[in-house]
């Protein structure tokens, strides 16, 4: 038998190069949505309180919130998207997914601790946005999904962020936020609370920052919301249409002239939204030097007794909200109109009733109770 003599070298055949997978995050941020045009806010007609709590909230968003109940066409959901182009912008680390502010180290997500300890922080600047968290939203949609086979090889990096990641340091929009799913509900009370989302599955947990505000609108005809996330939103306006003849065929003009010539509509109310947008930053500014005197702080004690609130956030959010509605005013004092004012947006929904009794709130109490007249 005879053999034959093969000479020559083996080489490894190449394995065939593996495609870079596209994340959900990736496949979002493709062009194929058209731009939706927005009414600005500053051309909305009446409704001055919504307009104030959205604008108070924008200024100081520790205040908490708020929740608009009212009617349908009653321009809700028209508000809260236009605040999104007067919002001032914020400072974030470049490339952070989830906004993370440079300057609070203590809450910075993992990616951002990791830059900081190779010295690679770069600070970018970003408009606050308005991020819709739809009523129909699933549970991984809201939070964020884990690929657990992923994170048991790979760590952290197997986490695609959900809706609460992007709204970080941003405002949370829910229209009709009184039909949210109860895990929804949960979900938000949990990151309300601890100001941290956690995704926890198959014993693997990532936690990042989730620091919103939250504002939500609902029609009272179709149920009321669920009393723990009632008393996580500072501030609550009720909105209705407006009975002014003369307003009324206002809002029909400005319409018809929004719908024939959107981009001329915006230049004419341009230099308005200007006014605004400068008039939230200077409060912004000056919110830290405004100052609340003890004899303020009685009388804001004194409404939370004589409206039989329960506990205490009532009063701290009064004291929060006068404070930056001075601000808004250029004033660095709070004064007793500054307290009305703010009373007015936190004490509706937080009076304490009893069974089968409706309660209804009192501005004229409430003015009775500030001049020392009850």
């Amino acid at each position: 038998m005879s053999f034959t003599n093969i000479t020559g070298s083996i080489k490894e055949v190449p394995k065939p190069k593996e495609e870079k997978r596209t994340s959900l995050g990736d496949v979002q941020r493709t062009e194929t949505r058209t731009k939706r045009v927005m009414y600005p806010i500053s051309g909305i007609v009446g409704q001055e309180m919504m307009l104030r709590a959205l604008i108070l909230n924008a200024i100081n968003p520790s205040i908490g919130g708020v929740l608009i109940r009212g009617q349908k066409g009653t321009a809700k959901s028209t508000a809260v998207r236009g605040l999104a182009e007067i919002l001032p912008e914020i400072d974030i680390i470049e490339g952070c997914k989830y906004n993370c502010d440079p300057l609070d180290t203590e809450k910075f997500c993992w990616e951002c601790r990791d830059k900081q300890k190779k010295g690679m922080i770069r600070i970018d600047k970003s408009p606050m946005k308005v991020v819709d968290l739809p009523v129909g939203a699933t549970e991984d949609r809201v939070v964020g999904s884990l690929d657990i086979e992923k994170a048991v090889k790979e760590g952290v990096q197997a986490f695609e962020p959900g809706i609460l990641a992007k709204a970080n340091r941003n405002l949370l929009y829910v229209d009709e936020i009184n039909l949210l799913d109860d895990f929804v509900v949960d979900a938000l009370l949990d990151a309300a609370a601890m100001g941290v989302n956690t995704v926890e599955r198959e014993g693997v947990s990532v936690s990042h920052p989730a620091n919103f505000i939250i504002v939500g609108s609902m029609n009272p005809e179709e149920g009321e919301l669920r009393p723990q996330l009632l008393d996580r939103i500072a501030l609550q306006v009720e909105v209705e249409g407006i009975s002014d003849i003369e307003q009324r065929v206002e809002i029909i003009e400005r319409r018809n002239r929004f719908n024939k010539d959107p981009q001329q509509f915006r230049r004419d109310f341009e230099s308005e939204q200007e006014k605004l947008r400068t008039r939230i930053i200077k409060a912004k500014q000056i919110l830290g030097r405004i100052t609340t005197t003890r004899e303020n702080l009685r009388t804001i004690a004194q409404i939370c007794v004589a409206f039989n609130v329960d506990g205490h956030r009532a009063d701290i959010m009064i004291e929060r909200t006068a404070r930056t509605n001075a601000a808004y005013e250029n004033r660095e004092r709070i004064t007793n109109e500054d307290i009305i004012e703010a009373a007015e947006m936190v004490l509706p929904h937080r009076m304490r009733k009893k069974p089968f009794e409706e309660e209804e709130f009192s501005a004229e109490q409430l003015r009775a109770v500030v001049n020392g007249t009850v």
